[in-house]
């Protein structure tokens, strides 16, 4: 049986705050930490999030800060933090590509940092092809995240990622800043079937566990660039 997944977006973050996408992997705001406290106690409130057996998150620092700003009770518990490039944001702009690992693992000494992909936080080399900014990387990336959760043996896992990943490969729902939606995996007939996501209706119905996000749904891969937009001369999307 695949697990349960609660897709967790980060808090208010520095460039979401002053709209600057030069700011290189930037640090939540104090609003953001405000925000946490939020989620905080939604999730400890949240009956089936007392289950979870795993937390993963993005490997950038405003998905890690939120993961340990609330959820900071499983892992009290000891719940394992284990960060997955996979999951990290869409574009190349300075504010959604990671820092280095060694120094992440010096900042946050309670995530498990091991099992990043070596060339996180390249994004835009050849041998970072996987994470580039195209509708077909993005899609792939989103299936085999996917994929790596659906064979977990734990039953409910916290994911903290992003508001495009989440939105656009993911789930096709809306994800604003600290709010969360909870999925279970949709059924598989066979090995071909793409993996996909069916939504409780606690989540749904209010617009996330916070009520903050809007309600309707949106097509996955829309708005992403079918090419590398730095090709065609038009860096500054961020497929949000």
């Amino acid at each position: 049986m695949p697990p349960t997944i609660i897709l967790v977006r980060h808090a208010q973050a520095r460039h979401n705050a002053e709209k600057n996408f030069t700011l290189r992997d930037p640090d939540l705001t104090a609003e953001g930490h405000e925000q946490c406290a939020d989620l905080r106690k939604s999730l400890v409130e949240n009956p089936l999030v007392q289950q979870a057996e795993l937390i993963v998150v993005s490997p950038l620092r405003r998905t890690v800060q939120t993961a340990l700003r609330s959820v900071d009770w499983l892992v009290e518990k000891g719940v394992k933090v284990e960060a997955d490039a996979g999951w990290q944001e869409n574009s190349v702009q300075p504010c959604d590509t990671g820092s280095e690992v060694e120094k992440l693992m010096q900042e946050f000494p309670n995530v498990d940092f091991s099992k990043v992909d070596p060339v996180f936080p390249d994004k835009t080399s050849p041998a970072a092809s996987h994470y580039h900014f195209t509708k077909e990387a993005i899609l792939a990336r989103a299936q085999a995240s996917l994929k790596k959760l659906y064979e977990r043996p734990e039953k409910v896992i916290v994911v903290v990622s992003h508001s495009a990943f989440l939105r656009l490969a993911v789930s096709n729902y809306w994800y604003f800043n600290a709010d969360y939606r909870i999925f279970d995996f949709a059924p598989r007939t066979g090995p071909e079937d793409r993996y996909s996501l069916q939504q409780h209706e606690s989540t749904m119905v209010k617009g996330g566990g916070l009520g903050r996000s809007w309600i309707d749904p949106i097509v996955l891969g829309s708005e992403l660039p079918s090419e590398d937009p730095d090709a065609e001369g038009n860096g500054n999307s961020r497929g949000h």
